[in-house]
C-alpha cells in the first residue's frame, strides 16, 4: 500500500463557492485541472497504480484569501465538511483527510479545530507558510497551533506566495517567469519552518507531528549552513546592533529543524528525495506526490515519486516505512489526543 499525504482537492460544493470570487488566488491554474474536482478523473488517475489511496488536502487558494475574517469560516465549514463525506464515501480510495482553517480569524480558527479533532476522517490539518503574508509565529496564530499540537493534531504545512506578494527586486511591481513559486515556494516553506523553531515550540511540544511539503523545502540542502550559520548568529548586524532569539532554546537551532516530518513530492528528482532521506530521520519522511499538480493532470508526480524512491536505496523495510507506515504512525499519534480543556 502507498499513502500518498500530498494529494490536493478542490471538493465540489467548495469549488463553485470559490468560482463565485472575482479572480481568487490560483484561479486560472486550478481551474485548468479536472482532476481537482472531477472525481471520476480522479478515480481513473488513482485505478493506474496498485494499491494507491489518498490523504485529501484543500488545493490552493489559502482560505484566509478567499475573504474577510468574517466570510473564510463559513468556507472553511463547508470545505471540511466536503472532506469528510468523500473519506466516509470512499473508504478505500481516501485513507483520511487535512482539514483546512481560517486562519485570518484565529478565534473561528480554534473553533474549527475543535470540530475538526472529534471527526476521525481527518488525519489532522493543513495550514500555510504565512496568513495573507503575515508570520506563523504571530501570537494569535501561533495560539491556533500550539493548540493543534495539544491536540496531538498533526499540521501540514504548505507554502503560500503569488508575483505580487514579494516581488524579486527592489523596484519591480511582482515577481516574474514563475520564480515566486518554483524558487519562492521552497524558500516560504523554509521560513515558516525556522519562525516556528525560534518560538520554542518543540520544546513545549516535542511530540508535534508538523509536515513539511516538498521534502522539508531548502533544510536537507542547507543543513550545514543552519549549523554553521547559527553558530555564529548576531555577528552579522550593525556594529551596535545585537539580534537575540525571542526566547531561549533548550538545544542548538540546527537540532529543531529535523524534528519536522517531510513528504517526498519533489515531482520526482532522485538526488533530492536521496538527500531528505539522508538528512530527515527515517520515521519522519512521508510518501506525498503533490498530485495533481503536474503537466498531465494528476499521474505524473505520482510516477515519478514512486520512481524516485524505487532508486533511492532504501530496504523493503524502510521503504514501507516511507509508503504508508510512518502515516499509520501519524494517526496513531492523532487518536492519542488529549481530551478538550
Amino acid at each position: 500500500m502507498r499513502i500518498d499525504v500530498a494529494a490536493h482537492i478542490l471538493p465540489t460544493r467548495y469549488f463553485a463557492r470559490l468560482q463565485q470570487i472575482p479572480g481568487f488566488y490560483m484561479a486560472k491554474r486550478v481551474k485548468g485541472i479536472p482532476c481537482l474536482y472531477d472525481l471520476d478523473v480522479r478515480f481513473r488517475i488513482m485505478d493506474g497504480f496498485a494499491d494507491y489511496r489518498q490523504v485529501l488536502s484543500l488545493a490552493s487558494p489559502p482560505i484566509d484569501r478567499l475573504g474577510s475574517p468574517q466570510a473564510t469560516p463559513d468556507l472553511a465549514r463547508l470545505a471540511n465538511d466536503e472532506l469528510a463525506g468523500l473519506v466516509g464515501a470512499h473508504p478505500d480510495r481516501f485513507a483520511g483527510a487535512f482539514g483546512g482553517l481560517p486562519l485570518n480569524n484565529p478565534d473561528e480558527s480554534l473553533r474549527e479545530l475543535e470540530r475538526l479533532a472529534a471527526q476521525p476522517a481527518f488525519a489532522g490539518i493543513q495550514i500555510y507558510s504565512n496568513v495573507g503574508g503575515r508570520p506563523l509565529d504571530e501570537p494569535r496564530t501561533l495560539g491556533v497551533i500550539e493548540e493543534a499540537a495539544r491536540r496531538r493534531m498533526p499540521i501540514f504545512i504548505h507554502p503560500a506566495r503569488n508575483a505580487a506578494d514579494l516581488p524579486d527586486y527592489v523596484g519591480e511591481k511582482e515577481s516574474r517567469y514563475d520564480l515566486w513559486q518554483i524558487f519562492g515556494w521552497p524558500y516560504e516553506t523554509t521560513i515558516a519552518m525556522a519562525r516556528l523553531v525560534f518560538t520554542g515550540l518543540f520544546d513545549r511540544h516535542p511530540d508535534a507531528v508538523i509536515i513539511t511539503h516538498h521534502m522539508g523545502a531548502m533544510v536537507p540542502h542547507f543543513a550545514d549552513r543552519i549549523r554553521g550559520g547559527y553558530d555564529q548568529f548576531g555577528t552579522r548586524g550593525a556594529e551596535h546592533q545585537v539580534e537575540k532569539f525571542p526566547i531561549p532554546l533548550a538545544h542548538p537551532p540546527a537540532w529543531y529543524f529535523s524534528r519536522f516530518y517531510a513528504d517526498t513530492a519533489l515531482f520526482g528528482a532522485p538526488h533530492g528525495v536521496r538527500c531528505g532521506l539522508a538528512y530527515f530521520p527515517i520515521e519522519r519522511v512521508l510518501f506525498g506526490s503533490d498530485t495533481p499538480f503536474d503537466a498531465e493532470g494528476g499521474s505524473r508526480y505520482i510516477r515519478e515519486t514512486i520512481a524516485a524512491l524505487d532508486e533511492s536505496g532504501l530496504s523493503p523495510e524502510r521503504r514501507r516505512m516511507v509508503d504508508e507506515g510512518n502515516f499509520r504512525q501519524v494517526l496513531a499519534h492523532r487518536r492519542q489526543a488529549s481530551p478538550p480543556r
